[in-house]
């Protein structure tokens, strides 16, 4: 468990958490969940990675509940940014996306747990208790979906598992409607280096344009095709 100093006073048996989503019905409704898990306490929220990462730089957390799919930098880049900065903070990835790629990228990226936005109030827990006490916690209905569908650890079902962690922000920022300057902008590198990993991402998937990247990426739930632009 965490140190006690890191808890908040009045409080000192609840896990200290903050909820990142950008949709506020959803993030309002995993407020109001985490209000009946006894051993939790909503010490803020934040709509985008962005945000995230100031709210984690302000008053660390010890959870983070992260949402993959966000405005910005996303979930991928938040949950690395603040594993670098923070490496204390457990992030546990709440999606409703449950492939095994998402899965693979994240705890490479250091996510300490991986649950769906159906997950109730007993399942996010004993997720909590699990990453306090420093293991890595998969919702059961993931890990039977990777028993049913034969993976291995490490191991990738999608043609979206060749791509790198940077590649994978990059597919999934640009078939969301961002241009090459503005994914630069927010990853801090290069338009250049972005249209480099582009050409990468076209050649490992075999398309040759960014439509033909953005229906790749809809058939292999990257995005929801509610979301593409």
């Amino acid at each position: 468990m965490s140190d006690p100093s890191n808890r908040l006073n009045g409080h000192p048996d609840k896990v200290r958490v903050l909820v990142v989503d950008d949709h506020d019905l959803i993030r309002m409704g995993l407020c109001r969940l985490l209000d009946s898990v006894p051993e939790a306490l909503v010490v803020a929220q934040a709509a985008s990675g962005e945000e995230a990462l100031d709210q984690v730089r302000r008053d660390p957390p010890e959870v983070v509940l992260m949402d993959i799919r966000m405005p910005g930098m996303g979930g991928f880049e938040a949950t690395r940014r603040i594993l670098v900065s923070h490496p204390g903070v457990r992030v546990i990835v709440i999606t409703a996306f449950n492939d095994d790629v998402h899965l693979n990228k994240l705890l490479k990226a250091g996510a300490s747990g991986y649950i769906t936005k159906s997950s109730d109030h007993s399942e996010i827990s004993q997720a909590l208790k699990v990453v306090m006490a420093g293991d890595i916690y998969v919702s059961p209905a993931i890990a039977q979906q990777m028993v049913v569908s034969g993976l291995k650890p490490g191991q990738e079902s999608s043609p979206l598992g060749l791509l790198s962690e940077r590649e994978l922000q990059i597919a999934q920022m640009i078939t969301s409607g961002h241009r090459a300057a503005e994914v630069a902008a927010v990853l801090c590198i290069s338009p250049k280096t972005i249209n480099t990993h582009k050409y990468r991402i076209y050649e490992k998937l075999g398309v040759s344009n960014d439509v033909e990247l953005t229906l790749a990426a809809v058939r292999h739930g990257l995005v929801d095709p509610g979301e593409v632009l």
